[in-house]
Order: structure tokens, then C-alpha cells, then sequence
């Protein structure tokens, strides 16, 4: 394989892109190109939405290609177009062979929700020091705990405990928060995704973490429980607030995350007619809402 690496102004980017997957580049990747200097720009999205801005000030696109003379070919082509203009090409190089598994497996080594309670992938020893752990490694599904929204849910949950409580993870992605209600005493469990991927993942995770639950689609959720789990957006969140909220039982708390700090005032204002929702935890720029019915 093989990388044909470009410099590009945020206004070409769009326009580079498409002009390199017509010339049958099998992926093209978009980075800030001062990352990780004090030039580096944020740009924050959600899925569904159209992006803020179709790249950054300066951008370096990557396409990859299966042969060193396509990657060139593309690079001879495209310098000649007018929408080129305030682009450079920085060069064509050989991908560097590597287990893929073993870099996968050393980006993700255990994390600490509390200093007792861990995610440990499967070829990770456990920490000494953790009492309580889940078993997850990378899948399909969103959700390891690496997430700022992901960690702020369980460490609540290994806060408050769950023992003898009937709970709802709603967007439950790998079932993660669900698990996290088992290892902390939970009776009852309910995971549902939209995503039938998602389901499936759950039951997996579930069964490796010897965790009972009953996974599912949305309209697996029925009654009221003491616990509703959602970490999803704040857009989805939003509408979901009529459904999420009548599934909270007398004094059940609701837990809702994957909102941004700027968006609390939006998520008040939503759940206001049925809960009082107020930030109890929050995490480089993301918070965690909860409420409980009185």
C-alpha cells in the first residue's frame, strides 16, 4: 500500500477529497496538520449533522492507494486543476508493514473509573488494586470507557451502586453501562440500541462478564425502572425526553451523558416539564446530567 500525502486549505479540502476517490483512492483521511501544537484547531460534530467545517486551516489529506504508480499518477493528475490552487503535494511513501493487531491492542490498556473499579481488555492483567472490573475489548459497538461520557456513567454508578434495582440502558452501543449495573448489584436489566449490532455486541460483552441482562431493540424497554441509563447526543437526547422520562420510577434517577458543557441550559430546558436535570460530573468539555423523580 501506499500514501499519497497533500497539504490543503480548508476551502479544497471537500473538493480534493472527491477528486481522489474518483481517481479510485481506497480511503482518503482528513487531519489537522497543527495538531499537537499550539495551532491545533477543535472542530466538534455530531452524527447526522453536517459538519462544522469541511476541514482545517490547514489541512493534510491522506489517500491510500494499492500501487505506488496510481498514488503518483493521482498526484500528476490533480496539480494541474484549477481547484488544486493553494494545495502541495508533500510526497508518495511505502505503508509501513505492521501487526495491526498488536498497535490496536497497545492503544487500549486499562482504565480506571474509580480506584477500585477498571475496564481491562482481555490481554491485560487486571490492576492489583481493582476490586471490581469489566472484560471489553474494542468492537463495533461504541462504548470501552475510554470516553469521558462513558466513564463519568459507570463511575456514578459505582458511586450510588445499583443492588436490587431494576435499570434501563438506553443506547446501550457495547453494553457497557448495562455491565456496570450488573457488577454493582442490579436485579433487572434492560440494554436496548436501535442498532441490531449493537444488541449483539451487548450479549457478547454481557456473557464474558458473566453479567445477566436481556439486550435488545427499543421497544424491549417497558415499565418503570429505578435506573435509566442514556449516554447517546444531546439532539437525541432531547427528543427522547418524554420516553426516557416515563420510564423513571418514584425515586429512580435518570443519567443522561454524551452532552457538551454549552449544551446544559438545552437539556434542562427539554426535560423541565417532567424532570429538573442538574450536572454532576464533567469531563474535558463533556458533563453528566442526572435527575430523580421524587
Amino acid at each position: 500500500m501506499y500514501e499519497l500525502v497533500l497539504m490543503a486549505p480548508e476551502a479544497s479540502v471537500e473538493l480534493v477529497g472527491d477528486a481522489l476517490v474518483a481517481l479510485d483512492a481506497l480511503s482518503v483521511s482528513v487531519e489537522d496538520a497543527d495538531a499537537m501544537t499550539p495551532a491545533e484547531q477543535a472542530l466538534f460534530g455530531e452524527p447526522g449533522m453536517p459538519p462544522p467545517r469541511e476541514g482545517w486551516q490547514r489541512s493534510r489529506v491522506v489517500a491510500l492507494f494499492p500501487q505506488e504508480a496510481l498514488a503518483r499518477e493521482a498526484a500528476a493528475l490533480l496539480q494541474p486543476q484549477d481547484f488544486f490552487e493553494g494545495c502541495q503535494v508533500l510526497g508518495v511513501q511505502a505503508v509501513v508493514e505492521q501487526d495491526w493487531v498488536r498497535l490496536t491492542q497497545s492503544q487500549f490498556d486499562p482504565v480506571e473509573i474509580t480506584p477500585t473499579f477498571w475496564i481491562v481488555p482481555t490481554w491485560h492483567e487486571p490492576p492489583e488494586q481493582a476490586e471490581q472490573i469489566i472484560r471489553l475489548d474494542p468492537g463495533l459497538a461504541f462504548g470501552t470507557g475510554t470516553h469521558p461520557t462513558t466513564s463519568m456513567c459507570l463511575r456514578w454508578t459505582a458511586q450510588h451502586g445499583a443492588r436490587g434495582q431494576r435499570v434501563l440502558d438506553y443506547g446501550c452501543g457495547s453494553g457497557i453501562l448495562a455491565i456496570g449495573a450488573s457488577k454493582f448489584g442490579a436485579i433487572e436489566i434492560d440494554a436496548v440500541d436501535i442498532d441490531p449490532a449493537a444488541v449483539e455486541s451487548t450479549q457478547l460483552n454481557a456473557l464474558a462478564n458473566h453479567a445477566t441482562l436481556k439486550a435488545g431493540l427499543p421497544d424491549a424497554a417497558h415499565g418503570e425502572y429505578d435506573l435509566v441509563l442514556a449516554n447517546i447526543l444531546a439532539s437525541p437526547l432531547k427528543v427522547l425526553a418524554p420516553l426516557l422520562c416515563q420510564h423513571v420510577r418514584q425515586g429512580g434517577h435518570l443519567v443522561l451523558a454524551g452532552i457538551l458543557s454549552r449544551q446544559a441550559d438545552e437539556l434542562r430546558e427539554a426535560y423541565a416539564p417532567w424532570l429538573q436535570l442538574t450536572v454532576s460530573d464533567e469531563n474535558d468539555g463533556w458533563i453528566l446530567m442526572t435527575a430523580q423523580r421524587a
